[in-house]
C-alpha cells in the first residue's frame, strides 16, 4: 500500500492566526503545523534536513508572524525587514513558514528538490528568499552588507541572520564579527541556532566553541541568550537587541529535531549510538508516519484545548515524475530511466574508505583529516582503526588544509577530506600555498559533479577540476568504479610524487562500469569501454560514463559506432597512448561532469594541439553549461543535455555537421 502524505492547507493557518486563542497557543500551533508540512515536503523529496529545520522553527515562526514587516510592506519593498539563514540546509522549515503565509503554494512546497520547484538550499529565485546560502560561514558578512546598504541608501528595515552553532567553526565568521562594530552596523541581529549538534555529532566533541557570550562580547557585540523554544523569552530578547544601537547577537538554546520525540537531541543521539541520525535524509515510511502522527496529534490536542475545530489535512497527489531507480545517501534519484537494472550497486566512496584503511595499515605516516563529514566521506573506518592518526577539524576547510601543509612539511602524508565544492574553492589559496612548498598531500574531493542535484548550487561541484588543474604539481584523478578507486588510492599513496586530487562521487553507480580484465591504472592512460568506428568519446566518473554508454548503445542501434573511453586522468596524458587512441577518428567528444571551462576537454585539447594531433580532427566539449540545475538526477541531466538520449543526439549532430563541412570543402 502506497504511503499517504498529507499536507496542512493554508486556510488552516489563516484560521489559527485569526483565532482568539492565546498568543503562545497560536504560535505553538503554527510552529508544529509548519514542522508537519516540512516533514511532508522532505519525505516527498526523498532528501532534506529535518533536525535543524525543526530546531529553528519556533524562531522563524515568531519572526515572520510577529516581528518582521516583510509581508505587510511587500516582499520587494526596499524598506522591508530581511531574514535569511546562513546555514541554508534548514530551508525546508523556512519554505513551510512561507507556505503557511501564502507566499508559496502547496504545489510548490511539494516540489522541494525538484526541477522548477524549490532548491534544496536557498536560492533567490524563490519568492521570500533573500540570499543564496548553504556554503557555511558567509551569512554574517552578507547580512552586514545588506545592513550597510540600507543605511547608505536611507532605507528602513532591520536584518536578521540565522547561523548554526557548528557553522561558527568557519573562520569567515570571525572576520565578520570583527568588522560589525568597526563598520558601526546598527540594524543587524544575528541569531545562533544553538542546538549543540552539528552534522551528526555534538559540537563540543568536534570543536568546542567555548563561552560564546564572552567571545561575542569581546568582539564588541551586544549579546542576549534565551530558550529558543520559549516564545516569551524570544520576544523579549529580540526586542532588546533590536533597540540596541549596534550589532547584536541572540544565542538561542534549541533542541535539534524539536517537536518529534525520537528526533530530539539528546534522545536521538543516544539511540543512534552517539551519532545523530536525523540531520539529513528523508525518514523511512514508518518513521515518517510516527513523526507526522506525533505532530498532528499535538496540534489536534492544542486546538481542542483552545475550543477550536479539529484540523483538516489534504492528501498530496502521487508524484507524476519518473520514480528513482537508485537512491543516493540522501535519497536522491541517481540514474536516468535507462539504468541497467542488472547492474550491481557500487559506492565509489565506500571503497575509498576501505582502501584508506588498507593504506593506513601499510603506511604508518598516513594521517587522515576531516571537515565534519566523516560519515559522508566514508572515513569512519579509518577513524575507528587509527584514532591517533585521524584529525577532526570541524567545519573549517581552510584551517584543515593549512594544518595538512604543516603535517606534510614534517614527514607525514595527509589525506584531506571534504565535499568538492567546499574544499576546492573555499581553501584554494591554502591548497596553492601548500603546493608551492613541494610537499605531498592527497585531497579527496567528495560529492563531485552535478549529481546529486537536489541540494542545489552550493553543493554541486562543477569547477573543482579547473581549480586544482591550474596547479603544476597536482594530478587530478576520478575513478570509474570501485576497482579503479582502490587502484587510485594505492597510486596516490604509494606511487605518486606530486599532490593528488581524488575526485569522488557520493552515490552509487547507475550501472556496473566494467573495465577490461587486464586493466591496470597507468598514469595518463584510459581504458576503452565500447568500440565503434564513427566517433570517440572521453568521459569519467560513474554517472557520465553511464550516460555516455547509454548514448553509445542507442547510436549502435542506428548503425553509428561510438568508441567510449574511461579517462580517469583529468590533467595528465600519455601522448603516445593518446595518439594511438584518437588516430582512427576525426570526431572527438568529451563528456564533462564539470563546467566546459577548465575540465578534461580543455586539458585534452591542449595536449592534442601541442602534439599536432588536432589538425584533421574536431573536439566537442559537452559539459554543465551555466549554473547547475536543481532537481532529480534525470531532470538535471536532461536540462543540461547530458543524459544518454541527449548525448546521442548531440554526438550524431556533431558528426553530421563535420561530414557536411567536409563535403562542402571537397
Amino acid at each position: 500500500m502506497a504511503l499517504s502524505i498529507r499536507l496542512i492547507p493554508q486556510h488552516e493557518f489563516a484560521r489559527v492566526r485569526g483565532s482568539a486563542a492565546a498568543r503562545r497557543t497560536r504560535l505553538s500551533l503554527v510552529a508544529d503545523m509548519c514542522r508537519a508540512n516540512a516533514l511532508a515536503a522532505v519525505k516527498r523529496a526523498g532528501s532534506g534536513h529535518l533536525g535543524s529545520s525543526f530546531s529553528a522553527m519556533d524562531i522563524v515562526v515568531l519572526l515572520y508572524y510577529e516581528k518582521l514587516n516583510t509581508l505587510s510592506v511587500g516582499l520587494n519593498s526596499p524598506d522591508r525587514d530581511i531574514y535569511f539563514s546562513s546555514k541554508g540546509h534548514d530551508v525546508p522549515g523556512l519554505y513551510a513558514v512561507l507556505h503557511s503565509l501564502g507566499v508559496l503554494s502547496s504545489e510548490k512546497l511539494m516540489m522541494l528538490r525538484r526541477f522548477g520547484g524549490l532548491d534544496g538550499h536557498p536560492d533567490v529565485r524563490v519568492p521570500g528568499i533573500e540570499a543564496n546560502s548553504g556554503s557555511l560561514g558567509m551569512g554574517i558578512s552578507k547580512g552586514r552588507g545588506i545592513a550597510w546598504a540600507k543605511r547608505k541608501l536611507g532605507r528602513g528595515g532591520d536584518v536578521f541572520v540565522m547561523i548554526g552553532d557548528g557553522e561558527l567553526q568557519e573562520g569567515q565568521n570571525y572576520e565578520a564579527l570583527t568588522n560589525g562594530p568597526n563598520h558601526r552596523i546598527e540594524n543587524l541581529v544575528v541569531i545562533v541556532d544553538h542546538n549543540k549538534v552539528q552534522t551528526d555529532r555534538v559540537v563540543r566533541e568536534i570543536s568546542d566553541l567555548g563561552d560564546l557570550e564572552r567571545k561575542f562580547e569581546a568582539f564588541g557585540w551586544r549579546v542576549a541568550r534565551c530558550d529558543g523554544h520559549d516564545f516569551g523569552a524570544l520576544d523579549r530578547s529580540i526586542d532588546e537587541l533590536r533597540n540596541h544601537r549596534g550589532p547584536a547577537i541572540l544565542i538561542a538554546d534549541t533542541i535539534k529535531g524539536r517537536g518529534v520525540s525520537f528526533m530530539e537531541h539528546p534522545v536521538a543521539l543516544q539511540r543512534g549510538g552517539g551519532f545523530y541520525p536525523w540531520h539529513a535524509g528523508a525518514p523511512d515510511d514508518e518513521s515518517f508516519e510516527r513523526a507526522h502522527g506525533e505532530l498532528i496529534e499535538r496540534v489536534q490536542r492544542l486546538l481542542s484545548e483552545a475550543g477550536m475545530a479539529p484540523l483538516t489535512l489534504e492528501e498530496v497527489p502521487p508524484e507524476t515524475a519518473p520514480k528513482a531507480k537508485r537512491e543516493d545517501l540522501e535519497g536522491e534519484q541517481l540514474s536516468a530511466a535507462t539504468v541497467n537494472r542488472s547492474a550491481t550497486d557500487e559506492y565509489v566512496s565506500k571503497t575509498y574508505g576501505e582502501a584508506l584503511v588498507e593504506m593506513g595499515r601499510r603506511c604508518p605516516e598516513l594521517v587522515v583529516l576531516d571537515a565534519d563529514l566523516s560519515a559522508d566521506c566514508k572515513i569512519r573506518g579509518f577513524e575507528a582503526e587509527f584514532p591517533d592518526r585521524f584529525i577532526e577539524n570541524g567545519i573549517a576547510e581552510q584551517d584543515m588544509v593549512s594544518m595538512a601543509g604543516g603535517l606534510a612539511r614534517h614527514g607525514l602524508l595527509p589525506v584531506v577530506n571534504s565535499f568538492a565544492s567546499f574544499l576546492a574553492a573555499r581553501a584554494n589559496e591554502q591548497i596553492y600555498n601548500n603546493a608551492t612548498e613541494g610537499s605531498k598531500i592527497i585531497y579527496a574531493c567528495h560529492y563531485a559533479g552535478v549529481i546529486p542535484a537536489g541540494p542545489g548550487k552550493s553543493h554541486q561541484s562543477i569547477r573543482d577540476i579547473s581549480l586544482f588543474g591550474a596547479l603544476p604539481n597536482v594530478e587530478v584523478i576520478q575513478p570509474a568504479n570501485a576497482e579503479e578507486t582502490r587502484m587510485a588510492v594505492e597510486y596516490a599513496v604509494l606511487e605518486a610524487r606530486d599532490n593528488v586530487m581524488l575526485r569522488l562521487v557520493i552515490g552509487p553507480s547507475p550501472r556496473r562500469i566494467d573495465l577490461p580484465a587486464e586493466y591496470r591504472l597507468q598514469r595518463g592512460k584510459g581504458a576503452l569501454l565500447a568500440r565503434g568506428s564513427d566517433a570517440i568519446a572521453f568521459a569519467y566518473g560513474p554517472v557520465m560514463l553511464h550516460e555516455t554508454l547509454v548514448a553509445a548503445e542507442m547510436l549502435a542501434r542506428e548503425g553509428f559506432g561510438l568508441t567510449v573511453v574511461n579517462m580517469p586522468w583529468l590533467n595528465r596524458f600519455d601522448p603516445e597512448w593518446l595518439r594511438e587512441t584518437v588516430e582512427p577518428f576525426s570526431t572527438i567528444i568529451v563528456v564533462e561532469d564539470h563546467s566546459p571551462a577548465g575540465g578534461l576537454g580543455d586539458a585534452l585539447l591542449s595536449v592534442l594541439m601541442s602534439h599536432s594531433l588536432l589538425a584533421t580532427r574536431r573536439l566537442h566539449k559537452m559539459g554543465v553549461e551555466g549554473f547547475p540545475a536543481c532537481g532529480t538526477p534525470s531532470q538535471a541531466l536532461r536540462y543540461h543535455r547530458l543524459d544518454g538520449e541527449s548525448l546521442a543526439e548531440r554526438v550524431r549532430a556533431a558528426k553530421s555537421a563535420e561530414d557536411s563541412a567536409f563535403t562542402t570543402v571537397c
